[in-house]
């Protein structure tokens, strides 16, 4: 692990801690997105904003965390992308379109219920997106950096989305999170992981500012061996060829 790897694990080992402590996510949070209380309060917070309303494309994690932004997506005709865990399968997101679905939307928008109903799709099959909606361990107040659970997926999700094209500078990122997890201090952050422009708790909606330019697609100095291995869409590409030429 790289020292800033090590600094991120400080940072998820301090909010999971303080979560279970205070009550505000189930026992057992270590090592996974946390499944806050009040998440459906952010949800709506996050629906009241312009940036939601004028989303007709979104693009969203499978954790319990977030369940009530994607089933309220579906609810208001919106197209849903939804990230295969751990990006398993060759076509490395659901798609979920409310038009056509016929399981309740509840059980449609989770990791165990699009499997059976939602076709899987990859990027060149795929709409530009309009707002992406991210689970995170930790925010920074004075600059949107997230810290996730520290798979990587998220960053890897939209780099595969920019370096296709359908999500660009211009795309929102938002990630719906308990106040604890608002930290006011600065983050430890390597050149691949991507900012929030918007963090919603229960209690707050905060506009992040920040200085750094969004990673415009995937770099092969930010994929791991085990990452190109046991991701799909990763196989026998010129990532691969990219990380094996800088050892």
């Amino acid at each position: 692990m790289t020292s800033i790897d090590h600094a991120k694990q400080s940072v998820r080992r301090r909010v999971w801690d303080l979560l279970e402590r205070e009550g505000a996510a189930p026992t057992g949070v270590h090592g996974h997105i946390p499944d806050f209380t009040g998440k459906e309060d952010a949800a709506a917070r996050l629906a009241a904003l312009d940036v939601w309303k004028q989303a007709r494309v979104i693009k969203c994690n499978p954790d319990r965390a977030q369940l009530p932004v994607r089933v309220r997506a579906l609810q208001e005709g919106k197209l849903l992308y939804m990230a295969v865990p751990r990006l398993a399968t060759p076509k490395p997101f659901y798609l979920l379109d409310p038009t056509v679905l016929t399981a309740p939307f509840e059980a449609a928008a989770t990791s165990t219920g699009a499997p059976d109903i939602a076709p899987t799709v990859g990027p060149d099959d795929m709409r530009p997106v309009d707002l992406i909606v991210c689970g995170s361990v930790a925010v920074s107040r004075p600059d949107g950096v997230r810290v996730g659970k520290g798979a990587g997926y998220s960053d890897l999700e939209i780099a595969l989305l920019a370096e296709a094209g359908l999500v660009t500078e211009g795309t929102a990122i938002a990630t719906t999170i308990h106040q604890i997890q608002l930290l006011d201090e600065e983050l430890p952050h390597a050149s691949h992981d991507f900012n929030v422009d918007l963090a919603i708790t229960p209690t707050e909606v905060l506009t992040c500012t920040t200085n750094r330019n969004r990673p415009a697609g995937i770099t092969g100095r930010g994929l791991r061996q085990d990452q190109l291995d046991s991701i799909p869409i990763l196989r026998g590409t010129r990532w691969q060829d990219a990380r094996h030429n800088r050892q």
